[in-house]
C-alpha cells in the first residue's frame, strides 16, 4: 500500500525582517502538515506570525524579509529552493491564495470575465471560449447567480460578500491542489461569512483541495477546520485536531483564547480576558513568550519550553504539559 505525500508539510519554518533596529524573526520553528481535502486553520492574534507564515508558503515575503531557515515541502518538492519563475509557474495554477480584502486580487478597471480568462489562460494553453465556460462554472461553484450576466460586470458592481466570493472562484480556477485563505471573511456579515465558509467545506470535499484558513477567529474554525494551529510570537504553541484543542485546550494561552469567546461565557458574566500585550518581536520575554501574561509562569518558565506530544497526538509547547507527561 503506498503512502500518500502530504499536500504540504512546513518543517521548523523560520522567516526573518532585517531591519535597522536588528532582525526580526516573525515565524519562527513552525512546523504543520496539511493532507489532501484537509483543511487548517491558523489562529493567533494580530502580530502572531500567521499572515507572514502563510506569505512565506507562497514565496511573497517583501525585502527586507526572507525566509532563513526550515522546508515547505508542496507535494514533497522543496518551496524553498524555487527560482521566482518557478514560484510564478506554481501560484494561481497549484498553489493559490486568496487575501482579506478581494481588491488586492481584482482590477477595478476590468470586467470579470477579462480577468477571469487571464487568470486561466496565464498557466493553460485554452481557447478563449473554453475559459469563459471555466469561468461561469468557477463562479457557479461559488454560489453566485446568474454567472453569465455577472461576468460582464466590474468588480464596483458587487457587493463585498460577492467580490469575495469572485476572488474565491479566481482561486479556484485551476483547480489547485492548495489554497491559502488569510481572514477572508473578517470583514464580512455574519449571514454571508456562514455562506462562504460553507462553500469553501463543501468545495474542499468535492475536489480534493487542502485549506490553510488564517484568522483569528476561533468560531470560524470551530466549524471550517479539520486540524488547528495556535501560533504566539512566532511560534506555534499548540497544533492538533480542531475538536481536542477547543474543547480541551493545553496551552495557557489557547485557553486564554477560548475563554475570550463572548458564547463560552456565562450570562452576567464579564468576558475572560488574557492581561497584557502581546510582546514586541524586538524584545520578546526569555524564556516562554507567553510567560509574561500567563497566569500559570512559574520559575521553569524562565527557559524556553520544547514541544511535547500528548497521548492524542496533539503538539503543545508548554512546561506545564511537559510537567505532566513526566509524572505519567
Amino acid at each position: 500500500m503506498t503512502q500518500t505525500v502530504p499536500t504540504l508539510q512546513v518543517e521548523n519554518l523560520q522567516t526573518q525582517f532585517f531591519t535597522k533596529a536588528g532582525a526580526v524573526t516573525a515565524v519562527n520553528d513552525v512546523s504543520f502538515t496539511v493532507n489532501r481535502g484537509e483543511v487548517l486553520g491558523l489562529v493567533g492574534e494580530s502580530g502572531s506570525g500567521k499572515s507572514v507564515t502563510g506569505f512565506s508558503i507562497l514565496g511573497l515575503v517583501d525585502q527586507p524579509g526572507r525566509v532563513t531557515g526550515g522546508k515547505i515541502l508542496f507535494k514533497g518538492e522543496d518551496l524553498t529552493q524555487y527560482t521566482e519563475k518557478q514560484y510564478k509557474q506554481l501560484r494561481g495554477s497549484r498553489i493559490s491564495m486568496v487575501f482579506q480584502d478581494p481588491m488586492m486580487t481584482l482590477n477595478p478597471v476590468l470586467r470579470i470575465d477579462t480577468q477571469m480568462v487571464e487568470a486561466i489562460r496565464a498557466h493553460e494553453n485554452v481557447s478563449k471560449a473554453e475559459a469563459l465556460q471555466r469561468a461561469r462554472d468557477a463562479l457557479g461553484q461559488v454560489g453566485i447567480p446568474s454567472p453569465e450576466e455577472r461576468l460582464k460586470s466590474y468588480p464596483h458592481q458587487f457587493s463585498g460578500g460577492m467580490r469575495q466570493r469572485v476572488a474565491f472562484a479566481i482561486a479556484l480556477l485551476n483547480k489547485p491542489d492548495l489554497i491559502i485563505a488569510d481572514e477572508p471573511t473578517t470583514a464580512l456579515d455574519v449571514t454571508i461569512q456562514a455562506q462562504i465558509l460553507y462553500e469553501t467545506q463543501k468545495l474542499c470535499r468535492e475536489t480534493g483541495t487542502s485549506l490553510v484558513w488564517i484568522t483569528h477567529d476561533l468560531t470560524v474554525v470551530a466549524g471550517l477546520a479539520d486540524t488547528v494551529c495556535v501560533m504566539y510570537a512566532g511560534k506555534v504553541v499548540e497544533s492538533g485536531k480542531v475538536d481536542d484543542v477547543l474543547d480541551n485546550p493545553k496551552h495557557p494561552y489557547t485557553e486564554g483564547l477560548i475563554g475570550s469567546v463572548p458564547s463560552r461565557n456565562k450570562r452576567g458574566q464579564p468576558l475572560t480576558q488574557i492581561p497584557g500585550m502581546t510582546p514586541s518581536l524586538f524584545n520578546l520575554p526569555k524564556g516562554c513568550s507567553f510567560r509574561e501574561r500567563c497566569q500559570y509562569a512559574s520559575d521553569a518558565c524562565q527557559q524556553a519550553p520544547s514541544i511535547s506530544k500528548c497521548e492524542d497526538g496533539r503538539l503543545v509547547r508548554c512546561h506545564r504539559v511537559e510537567e505532566a507527561l513526566s509524572h505519567v
